[in-house]
This record gives structure tokens, C-alpha cells and sequence, in this order.
């Protein structure tokens, strides 16, 4: 049976993957610090479940990481594990320091380390799959693609220390040999996402008549990539991808963060319409926009394309109307999060 060690498989981007991976009979090993970002609820539904180890423990304990690859000897380990919100990020950038880059160090290290003393075709076939961010490459203008080859140029705390743990794991690569696989994605969206972010956050200020915060002007561009088409994507270069490349992944669907507030207010119109016939669109608030806040991301994933054979196959017309309908049907998992010490606050202020 293939084993992956997921790290962060209770997160958003995650817990997505690994519901996936123990769908397709994959054994999961399944690493998570449960900040409050994590949430046993969305793995609630392969509790129990033979092919699904749950570890609640820190990237960043190199023995406990060493001691579970010992254990359950994995094909691969793929790194979801990050504080990844860059609100949170300018109000407390140490957080980001120490889990992306301090904590992506120790897992690197005993990564490494277990890989080396790997034989014959269990080495060959072993692979380290780094999840991240197309904020890396900083902020585009009216046109253009980010590819891979395009400078880095983080322009927040958050971006700035995955840029840090992109390099680490291609310094491994290049220092110890450590077959890495990195792939940085645009902006996902769908089930189980925290509701900080702001497609959750329009969704459930919406329902609850609360005003629905705009930063700025509301046109920063975005390209938005459903998760199921992402964990695809994660699959495809875990299998095929070329050890040390880097592959982006988006979605194909530029938006606008004022398009997509005023998309989901249409769906719940349509869907379960305010008592007092108001449109949700009367709810829309332009506030302070977010410091050193990027104008536009966009991907070109056309190497992922060509040469793995990938390609997205949701549209955003598609894929905002799941995800509209998945919180609409799964009330109780939002109620559970927003029990806890997030109360869909303005964060990220800090000049």
C-alpha cells in the first residue's frame, strides 16, 4: 500500500488532500500542530478509518517527525503544514518565522535524513512534495503571468517566509540530493476553508446580515483555483513531476475581490433570500485596504499543462457555486469553528 506523510492535513488545502488520498486507498499519515486554523471536524468522516493516522504534533519536532517516518516508512511527504493568512501574518510575523521557515527546516532535516538511509527502489521512488504560495513572486500589474522562473518578491511577512521555505527545500535538493517536488498555487477556494479568508468570510457575514468588508477599491485581482482541481494537481506532479522543478498551479479565473463578493451574494439571493427582499449586495462595505496589499496575482500553469498533463476543470461559475452550496449545507462545521477564538474580526490593521 502507498503511505504519505502529510503535514498540516487538518488545515483547509489538507484536509481537502487527505480525504482525497484515503478515498483512493492511499494510507495517510496525517501531521497536524491544530493551531486555530486546524480542525479535526473536516476529518470527521474517516475517523476511524485504518488508512488514516491521525498525529497531533509541530513540523517543528524533528524527533516526533523522525520517529513517524521510522514508524510508518511513507512513499512521500507532502508539506501542507504553514501559517498561511497575511492578515495574521502583519499583526504577528514571528508565528510565520518559526513554523514556514524554522519548522520547514527541522521537517527538511529528518526528511533528509530518513531518505538517505532508504534503499534501492524505495529510494529511487521517494519524493518531498512543498506546497506553496504564488505570493512569492510578489504583485503583478495589469498584464502578465507569474511562471516559474519569475523573481521572487515577497512584499508581506507571510509571503516572505514561504519564499524563505521554498528556498530551503530547493537548497536541499541541490545540497543533499533530497528529490524535492515544489508547487506554488493561486488563491484556492471550496469545502472546509477557514473563515478568514474572504470567500468563507463574504459567506458567512452574508447569512448573518452582517456588512461585508471590501478592502480598498475592492478590483486587486486574484487567479482563483478550486481545491479539488488543486489537490489534482498535487497528485499529478507526486507521480509525474521531474525531481527538482517547480510547477504553478492556478486556476485559469481572474477575478476581482468585488466579483466574487457580488458573485456569492447572488447565489444566496438565489438560494435563501434575506426576509426583507434586500439584495446582499446592500450589505457590500469598502474599508481601509490592507497595508502593502498586491495588486494582482495570475499563473501561468502551461508547465504543468504541457508537460504533465494537467489542467483545471472547474470553472470559478462552477466552483463558487459549490462552495456556496457546501456551507450552506454544513452550517454546523462553521459554528463549530467560530466557537473557537475567531470571530470573523478585521485583522491586519498594522501600518
Amino acid at each position: 500500500m502507498t503511505t504519505w506523510l502529510v503535514t498540516g492535513g487538518a488545515g483547509f488545502i489538507g484536509g481537502n488532500f487527505v480525504l482525497e488520498a484515503v478515498a483512493r486507498g492511499i494510507k495517510v499519515v496525517n501531521l497536524d500542530a491544530l493551531t486555530y486554523a486546524g480542525n479535526r471536524d473536516t476529518l470527521a468522516s474517516i475517523e476511524g478509518d485504518p488508512n488514516h493516522v491521525f498525529v497531533h504534533g509541530d513540523i517543528g519536532d524533528r524527533a516526533l517527525v523522525a520517529q513517524l517516518l521510522a514508524e510508518h516508512r511513507p512513499d512521500a511527504v507532502v508539506n501542507f503544514a504553514a501559517e498561511s493568512h497575511v492578515d495574521r501574518s502583519i499583526d504577528g510575523p514571528a508565528a510565520f518565522i518559526q513554523t514556514n521557515v524554522v519548522g520547514t527546516l527541522a521537517l527538511l532535516e529528518a526528511v533528509r535524513d530518513y531518505w538517505k538511509a532508504l534503499q534501492g527502489a524505495a529510494k529511487d521512488g521517494f519524493r518531498f512534495l512543498h506546497v506553496s504560495t504564488d505570493e512569492v513572486y510578489g504583485s503583478l500589474g495589469e498584464t502578465g503571468l507569474f511562471t516559474e522562473t519569475t523573481a521572487y518578491a515577497p512584499n508581506s511577512p507571510y509571503s516572505a517566509s514561504k519564499a524563505a521555505s521554498d528556498h530551503l527545500v530547493r537548497a536541499f535538493h541541490h545540497t543533499y540530493g533530497l528529490p524535492v517536488l515544489t508547487t506554488n498555487c493561486s488563491n484556492n477556494y471550496g469545502p472546509y476553508h477557514f473563515p478568514e479568508k474572504l470567500i468563507p468570510l463574504v459567506i458567512a457575514k452574508a447569512l448573518a446580515g452582517e456588512p461585508l468588508p471590501v478592502y480598498g477599491d475592492g478590483k486587486q485581482v486574484r487567479d482563483w483555483l478550486f481545491v479539488a482541481d488543486h489537490c489534482e494537481a498535487i497528485r499529478t506532479v507526486l507521480a509525474k513531476g521531474r525531481v527538482g522543478e517547480t510547477y504553478n498551479v492556478g486556476g485559469n479565473a481572474e477575478k476581482q475581490n468585488i466579483e466574487v463578493v457580488k458573485a456569492i451574494c447572488a447565489l444566496l439571493d438565489a438560494r435563501c433570500p434575506r426576509e426583507d427582499g434586500k439584495p446582499r449586495e446592500s450589505q457590500i462595505t469598502h474599508v481601509a485596504d490592507r497595508p502593502g496589499h498586491d495588486r494582482r496575482y495570475a499563473i501561468d500553469a502551461s508547465k504543468l499543462r504541457d508537460e504533465l498533463g494537467w489542467a483545471p476543470k472547474y470553472s470559478f461559475e462552477q466552483g463558487i457555486a459549490e462552495t456556496v452550496d457546501w456551507y450552506l449545507e454544513n452550517q454546523p462545521w462553521v459554528q463549530r469553528v467560530l466557537d473557537g477564538s475567531y470571530r470573523l474580526e478585521r485583522i491586519g490593521v498594522a501600518a
